[in-house]
């Protein structure tokens, strides 16, 4: 259902110089959910009970359904040619050759998810050991790494074009791994709490804009397997990821299981910076065939003309 979702984005915009807004803005109603939805769950508990909570939860799906049947979506006329398992190959090869930008991104985000996104799991580890602890504390640090989410995703939102959002990749992974270092050895509140902000938006910032450039240059008639391949390094590496950072808990403990993650993510920012310039020579070209930097320069150039006037 994500991978169709991510897939069908491009169809819901005409202007697809507008698709990083969208997709932002779609981060950022996705994570506002995530921070109000608990404290709405919450007070539907405590007046009514956990059966009224599930039933709203149910209907609440019926606005949904509503949303998608008004949709007006222009047609899409296109037929895979081949079959299922030719199919498949061509998407591996256009996304994992040699020649392709896709295969660092998707590498990059499922170190992110495999190594740094289980830091959510460890949570109640490092909610139990802070002053107070328990469900209210863990509450205090979920909300704040959604608070750092919706802001990355505001920010994106806020961006008139694509460009640039590469090196934001490597940044916001760094930004993500560092803060996660910090936290594994916090143990007052009032330092926990920025710090999940920060990683909030750390990881928000490196999904979204991963997302917003795949979605940018790959070609309309290997979206869906592009995106699919997103959709497996993103949710896909999270429950591996999961079960592999419970494992080590175990065995050498929470603090030092996310300082390893941390760590991971502060390697593979390292590497993916260096590989910038050659992203940014096989991007480029894209960018020029879609007429986004023209759109883009045309754009500074009418505001410092407006400026000079």
């Amino acid at each position: 259902l994500r991978s169709a979702l991510s897939s069908f984005m491009i169809h819901m915009v005409e202007d697809s110089a507008d698709l990083s807004n969208e997709i932002a803005l779609n981060s950022s109603i996705v994570n506002g959910a995530r921070l109000l939805g608990p404290s709405v769950a919450g007070l539907l508990i405590a007046a009514s009970g956990e059966g009224i909570c599930f039933l709203v939860d149910g209907l609440s799906y019926l606005a949904v359904i509503y949303c998608l049947y008004a949709m007006t979506i222009r047609k899409v006329d296109f037929k895979p040619a081949g079959n299922v398992l030719q199919s498949l190959r061509e998407g591996v090869d256009y996304a994992f050759g040699a020649a392709s930008p896709i295969r660092s991104i998707l590498l990059l985000l499922a170190i992110v998810s495999f190594m740094g996104l289980p830091y959510m799991m460890l949570m109640p580890i490092f909610a139990d050991r802070l002053a107070g602890g328990g469900p209210k504390i863990l509450g205090f640090l979920m909300g704040s790494a959604g608070l750092g989410a919706l802001t990355a995703g505001l920010s994106l939102a806020a961006r008139k074009h694509v460009r640039g959002l590469v090196r934001w990749m490597p940044l916001s992974t760094a930004i993500f791994g560092f803060s996660l270092i910090l936290f594994a050895f916090s143990h007052t509140l009032w330092f926990s709490l920025p710090l999940t902000v920060v990683a909030g938006y750390g990881m928000m910032m490196e999904m979204a804009a991963s997302n917003t450039v795949l979605q940018t240059i790959v070609d309309d008639n290997k979206r869906g397997r592009v995106m699919s391949f997103y959709t497996m390094s993103f949710v896909g590496m999270a429950p591996l990821g999961s079960l592999w950072a419970g494992f080590l808990a175990q065995k050498i403990g929470a603090d030092h299981t996310l300082m390893i993650g941390g760590t991971a993510c502060l390697t593979g920012a390292l590497f993916f910076s260096l590989e910038i310039p050659r992203l940014r020579e096989l991007i480029r070209p894209i960018y020029i065939r879609k007429g986004i930097i023209q759109k883009a320069l045309a754009g500074v150039q009418a505001a410092a003309a407006l400026s000079e006037d």
